[in-house]
């Protein structure tokens, strides 16, 4: 009796420890590998606004630079104590409305043949070839821009309207290298609708044209706001291609057709020179990149309230 007593405690003991969670030493390592790099990218990103704001404060403490004066005049000169960062940003806003003025209808277009037309077959062959545009290096888009969507530009409004440097043509390339980034993420967006809402208007007698504009383009709402608000925030930071054909020197202007120095083309254009240390251009090289740091976060917190407000759940 004893022993079968015994052997009963023996096999409920066995059949408990079987029941434990055995150590699996390559998923601990994998979710510590993944622990690491979403710490190690919180601390980079922690580590460059630190950078970017020592160093702009810098600037902003050089006691010939007037902070109101940044952005109320019209004038960038930092060797003669002028601050004014309204040419710079007037010349980036610009290249970036005429960036996705292409980019967004185009790029809607093609996302809705691409999700509502196109066959499987055509979609898995068009979407690898536009997306090769995306991994052109920009300084390339740059070369084109100046070779030949400026000498465009002047053979149909005129030698002597259209500048060697304008925003124009920098803008026009802009918005074919924006134009893949909108395009997957739209498609995307546009996939993800369920075919249910799509059946449910063909049977009530819907065309193909009304069932992609009225019913799949609101229901994707959210994904389309957020790929071109950050199709918006690639404009603003582009650097080669605004450097390249956009023009140097700061130009308080609204021609298209003028040259016009954007922020980052202004980065990159005294950056190439000898600057010393704690001088007012290195300085003000932090203090404008800390700018377009915080009008790009602008746009990704407004691309996070517009998908929680338009946001489609379905069962």
């Amino acid at each position: 009796m004893a022993g079968l007593l015994l052997e009963k405690t023996f096999e409920k003991k066995a059949s408990t420890s079987n029941l434990r969670r055995k150590t699996r030493w390559g998923e601990t390592f994998i979710q510590a590998l993944l622990s690491f790099s979403g710490f190690f990218s919180i601390f980079t990103t922690v580590g460059i606004v630190y950078v970017l704001g020592r160093e702009a404060l810098l600037f902003f403490q050089m006691p010939e630079v007037d902070l109101l004066a940044t952005f109320t005049t019209t004038e960038w000169k930092p060797q003669i104590g002028k601050f004014g960062i309204w040419p710079l940003l007037n010349a980036t806003l610009m290249t970036t409305l005429i960036a996705m003025l292409i980019a967004i209808p185009l790029g809607i277009a093609v996302a809705i043949y691409l999700s509502e037309y196109a066959s499987p077959r055509v979609r898995n062959t068009l979407k690898p070839i536009l997306e090769v545009l995306a991994g052109i290096p920009t300084i390339v888009y740059g070369y084109f821009a100046l070779t030949f969507m400026t000498p465009l530009l002047r053979e149909i409004f005129g030698r002597d309207v259209v500048q060697i440097y304008n925003t124009a043509s920098a803008g026009l390339v802009m918005g074919i290298l924006i134009l893949p980034l909108i395009t997957s993420m739209t498609e995307d967006s546009l996939s993800a609708v369920p075919r249910s809402l799509r059946e449910a208007a063909f049977g009530m007698g819907a065309t193909k044209l009304e069932v992609a504009l009225q019913i799949v383009v609101p229901a994707a709402l959210s994904g389309i706001a957020a790929a071109i608000i950050v199709g918006i925030s690639r404009a603003i930071g582009e650097t080669m291609i605004v450097a390249v054909a956009a023009g140097a020197g700061p130009n308080f202007t609204f021609s298209p057709f003028v040259g016009a120095e954007t922020i980052t083309g202004h980065i990159v254009r005294i950056s190439g020179g000898d600057l010393s240390y704690d001088s007012v251009d290195y300085n003000s090289i932090f203090a404008l990149g800390l700018f377009l740091f915080f009008v790009t976060l602008t746009l990704n917190i407004i691309s996070q309230a517009i998908v929680r407000r338009f946001r489609e759940v379905y069962e």
